[in-house]
């Protein structure tokens, strides 16, 4: 690769005497050193969380363009060894791929192809050894929550951890960065207590800065930053169901409830919001709706942002709403907890475009290169 580099930066060069010639990182391809197959230019990762305590994690390979067989399980095929224990988060930082494995409770870095480059493992550090969570990156840094109170700044090229911070609590969860700031769900107490508390971290410093107080209990695994503004849910089990709040950072941290939700993402200034609410305590039943808010200009948009899906959505159990930041398609995954998840995919414009097995359990997280 830094042959072909080398080679590639002499190219561009010629061409500033001449006529112009594009130059970008995305022309020269991603880098697949060590890779068992051959995989095209644009191409997908789905997190397959699988059973906790089952060893089943896994991800898969997509091609959205169609052209390369689907991989139900990359990462043993690259590395001839399973993920491990609950796949718990995926990130894409600088045409890379990390990975939270919360039961084996290890980060690890892979290349663009799947190939790991390096893991690192919390099992025997005190502070961290209830367990990895969710993963934001930033400024050449992976900043990771853990159960019970801690939250670790990893360097995303050595992974080695170079501070953390103890003591927040209990259950830490989401995290995501917002002008130098690290937001994280504090969920629960250590006995499972839920909590109403949104810890803020100053990244500047790396040290504990203020607690946000929610407006309704157990913020948990979804949070999205739009425009200046954090938007989180709060778990409910009882109708009408978990709860959407947002805090307005450039509002003096104003916490404002906005309806009910059950997964987030964002494309564009838009927030798009799935509610998929079941009823454990009546029917059983799963009724699905999903909606949009406008993040810029402040505005809720109660119209669904899918045209022509399947019947099957109205009633199913929606466990990952992602959408590819390249393109914005929207992508859904349902699970049973028992069998393979399945993914569904729209364009942008909200039109279906096709179904398929997702290639292991409870997908829960992608990542793209486009």
């Amino acid at each position: 690769m830094k042959i072909r580099s080398l080679f590639y930066g002499i190219l561009c060069m010629l061409a500033i005497g001449g006529t112009m010639a594009s130059c970008s990182d995305d022309d020269e391809g991603w880098d697949d050193a060590g890779s068992q197959v051959e995989l095209p230019h644009q191409r997908a990762y789905i997190l397959n969380e699988g059973k906790q305590d089952a060893n089943n994690a896994g991800i898969a390979f997509y091609d959205p363009n169609g052209n390369t067989p689907f991989i139900s399980d990359i990462f043993y095929k690259q590395n001839g060894a399973k993920l491990g224990d609950t796949g718990q988060d995926i990130i894409e930082y600088e045409d890379e791929i990390y990975v939270a494995v919360y039961g084996s409770n290890y980060l690890v870095k892979l290349n663009a192809a799947g190939v790991e480059e390096g893991r690192v493992s919390f099992v025997n550090d005190p502070d961290l050894a209830a367990g990895i969570r969710y993963l934001a990156a930033e400024d050449g840094y992976i900043y990771a929550s853990f159960y019970y109170g801690a939250v670790a700044k990893i360097n995303a090229r050595t992974l080695t951890v170079e501070k953390k911070i103890t003591g927040l609590g209990g259950c830490m969860e989401a995290v995501v960065i917002e002008d130098d700031l690290l937001y994280v769900t504090h969920t629960c107490a250590a006995d499972w207590t839920p909590y109403n508390e949104i810890k803020v971290i100053d990244l500047k410093t790396f040290t504990y800065k203020e607690t946000i107080t929610t407006l309704v209990p157990n913020p948990y695994n979804q949070m999205v930053e739009e425009e200046g503004k954090i938007f989180f849910i709060s778990n409910v089990y009882t109708a009408p169901g978990s709860v959407l709040q947002v805090i307005d950072t450039k509002s003096n941290n104003q916490v404002t409830q906005l309806g009910n939700a059950s997964h987030l993402a964002t494309y564009k200034d838009v927030v798009y919001v799935v509610n998929s609410f079941t009823d454990w305590y009546g029917t059983g039943e799963t009724t699905t709706t999903f909606y949009t808010y406008d993040a810029k200009a402040g505005k809720l948009n109660n119209t669904s942002f899918l045209k022509n899906a399947p019947s099957e959505l109205a009633s199913a159990s929606i466990y990952m709403l992602e959408i590819n930041q390249g393109n914005g398609d929207i992508y859904l995954a349902v699970s049973n907890y028992n069998s393979n998840g399945t993914i569904y995919r729209f364009k942008h414009d909200g039109t279906f475009v096709e179904k398929f097995d997702a290639g292991g359990m409870n997908p829960a997280g992608m990542v793209f290169f486009n």
